[in-house]
């Protein structure tokens, strides 16, 4: 990990490959710029929406991202789900908790009901919309999503009282086609499915990321071209190896990280090189 030392060496105000990213920091595409629109829309109505793609590709960022938009929106009260893996009984707490009510978990109607009546009367007195933000669903079971599914919407189904967005691996969109979760997936109203990023997208994904940290100069142009190919456009894969190279440098106190140190530091890596240094190592020893 980067301290804070190593951050200020840099000029930078703040580590651009950090998991704990500012969200104004975090890059924006025109796709995702579009996705957040049309969530922005659909709040008024509700419903569910759906963010997919592998690991790595930026989904808890868009999450995040979404999270700080709705928490800016007049009339808008936005929760979030941490624990997707959840019984019945424990969702129900948990989404009790997220929304200011107590719910027993022995008794889930009455859970049921006590939340469908908040949600109703706060959309009738004061007109706020109700948006419940859930990341890594794929880990949801099949009792809990059904049991959102009815939980949100009433008047056989021609009102919804919730805005609900989630996000996950593909094996979500795939268990939306089993006979079980068809009925949910039919209702999902919008998608952003996130894929890697080309070479070329992955390389001003670079260039951006140290713009808006305040060092554009740091990395060379090379080296920002040669990490987007070696990551294959994953944004989890380039940050960690980019952390990996800001922790070097401040090793050896470099003023810019180009591709010699990424190449030497690529080699210090690898098996061989260790086993040479350990035998450099034993030589040593016997010298003395």
């Amino acid at each position: 990990m980067t301290n804070r030392t190593t951050i200020k060496g840099f000029g930078l105000k703040w580590n651009p490959f950090s998991r704990d990213l500012p969200t104004e920091a975090i890059i924006l595409t025109p796709r995702l710029e579009n996705f957040l629109w049309r969530v922005e829309q659909l709040v008024d109505e509700g419903g569910f929406a759906l963010i997919t793609g592998e690991s790595g590709t930026g989904k808890s960022s868009a999450m995040r991202v979404l999270h700080d938009r709705l928490d800016q929106m007049r009339d808008v009260q936005a929760a979030h789900i941490d624990r997707p893996q959840s019984s019945v009984a424990d969702f129900y707490r948990e989404l009790g908790d997220a929304f200011g009510i107590s719910v027993a978990s022995s008794n889930r109607w009455g859970g049921f009901r006590a939340l469908r009546e908040k949600w109703r009367a706060t959309l009738e007195a004061s007109l706020t919309r109700p948006v419940l933000l859930i990341d890594e669903a794929q880990e949801m079971s099949g009792q809990v999503l059904a049991e959102l599914r009815i939980l949100s919407a009433e008047h056989f189904d021609s009102r919804s009282l919730l805005t609900i967005i989630l996000a996950g691996d593909s094996r979500l969109p795939e268990r939306f086609r089993s006979a079980e979760l068809a009925p949910l997936g039919s209702r999902i109203r919008t998608r952003l499915v996130l894929e890697p990023q080309s070479i070329d997208e992955a390389t001003k994904a670079i260039r951006a990321l140290l713009e808006k940290a305040g060092n554009l100069r740091l990395f060379t142009d090379g080296l920002m071209q040669t990490l987007a190919e070696q990551t294959f456009g994953n944004f989890r894969a380039l940050a960690n190896l980019g952390n990996e190279l800001l922790v070097e440098a401040g090793k050896r106190n470099a003023d810019v990280i180009d591709e010699a140190l990424y190449l030497d530091y690529i080699a210090s890596r690898s098996p061989r090189h260790a086993s040479t240094t350990k035998r450099r190592g034993r030589r040593k020893g016997k010298a003395s």
